[in-house]
């Protein structure tokens, strides 16, 4: 079946990429696991490549495309290779759309060149120890002075990613009470500045999965934000929120393809070295089959991922189609790592075995961006039910 989403640019992208992370990547990539984080000076590497600019205006630096295609392409190379590029996908995925809907020109000026080149990472803070996914119930709040010049934020989050490297935060705070009609009214977003006064980052938090991945808590004491870094209008930052939910739930559902899609091929390169019994392990009708079954699925993931990227990039996707693209491609990939993972054997539960690596990365699918039961919830009103 002939695959139609990249073309040409898109191929010559991948290659680049790939030799890319063959050569500055993979080498070292043991070092990152162990220290449980990429190095900072590697994201300076990813501007350079263009990485980060690729969806960036061209006045600010970037290429001025808008397509998440290339996005697609890395998601299925650092899956191929079982690699991953530390924090840097919330500088794109999450941070970016924001900044591009949000920022005013001024803004845009003193922000953007800095996010392209890698000299000023971004970070995402929205979770808050107890809340999860009620964003709602959130108590971090952000006080106006009494001059008017800057708020004063105030709280904690959890769970943020690149937060320790992170040089900048879009932070969620309140900035008014809820009202009784609608309790999501009174959230603000800010882009804060992490060498703020009284900006601190706690725990680097110790993860099942993504290694390499920093992911920290964050405490804001009386941290001065100025008022030029509000980030749209005052209180209406649940429906922004909201608003870029598609685009992260399409990034989850087609990482988690390209981790199904890596699964298989690291389970036939194995299943063909390995012997028992005199044989190699790919010789049994059980290997054959397992390995079929699992084909099969990445097929139908890898279809649902294409269709969901191509609505994306048309300005088509509904929430309710995101919603199931990530339900279907974080489930396809749930059982085909597991059932490629049993193919190792034992050595599938070794971390230099890059099939478990891959199994605890890929956990964290049907959590994150909205959990599988959020996201039958979201497809089930669509449905009328």
């Amino acid at each position: 079946m002939r695959r139609t989403v990249f073309n040409e640019d898109h191929e010559a992208f991948r290659e680049t990429l790939r030799a890319f992370i063959e050569a500055e990547v993979v080498p070292v990539y043991d070092e990152w696991f162990a220290a449980g984080q990429a190095p900072r000076e590697f994201y300076y590497k990813l501007g350079e490549l263009g990485i980060f600019g690729i969806n960036v205006p061209e006045e600010f630096g970037g290429a001025g495309l808008d397509s998440h295609k290339f996005e697609a392409v890395l998601y299925e190379e650092t899956a191929r290779a079982g690699v991953q590029f530390g924090g840097s996908g919330v500088h794109v995925l999450l941070a970016l759309p924001y900044l591009k809907m949000l920022a005013t020109d001024e803004q845009k000026k003193r922000f953007l060149p800095k996010f392209v080149s890698g000299e000023e990472m971004w970070a995402i803070a929205m979770t808050e120890p107890g809340t999860g996914s009620d964003l709602a119930g959130m108590k971090t709040t952000a006080k106006l002075s009494e001059d008017g010049t800057h708020y004063v934020l105030n709280g904690s989050k959890t769970f943020i990613t690149g937060g320790v490297h992170a040089d900048k935060v879009i932070v969620c705070a309140r900035t008014s009470a809820p009202t009784a009609e609608d309790r999501r009214f009174g959230i603000s977003l800010f882009a804060v500045d992490t060498k703020s006064e009284g900006y601190s980052i706690g725990r680097k938090l110790d993860k099942l999965g993504l290694r390499t991945s920093d992911t920290a808590e964050l405490a804001f004491v009386d941290v001065k934000v100025p008022v030029e870094d509000l980030l749209g209008e005052e209180n209406k930052g649940f429906s922004y929120l909201g608003h870029n939910l598609a685009s992260e739930r399409w990034g989850i559902a087609f990482g988690a393809y390209a981790q199904a899609k890596a699964a298989v091929r690291f389970a036939t390169e194995y299943v063909r070295e390995r012997t028992v019994f005199g044989k190699p392990v790919a010789h049994f009708q059980n290997t054959k089959f397992e390995l079929a079954a699992c084909q099969a699925e990445v097929d139908a993931a890898e279809a649902v991922a294409d269709r969901a990227t191509e609505a994306l990039d048309a300005g088509e996707l509904t929430p309710a189609e995101a919603a199931s693209a990530k339900l279907f491609c974080t489930e396809v990939a749930h059982r085909v790592i597991d059932r490629c993972l049993q193919l190792h054997g034992g050595y599938g539960y070794m971390n230099e075995y890059p099939i478990a690596r891959l199994y605890a990365d890929n956990r964290v699918n049907r959590i994150y961006g909205g959990t599988s039961e959020i996201m039958k919830s979201i497809i089930a009103k669509d449905m009328g039910l």
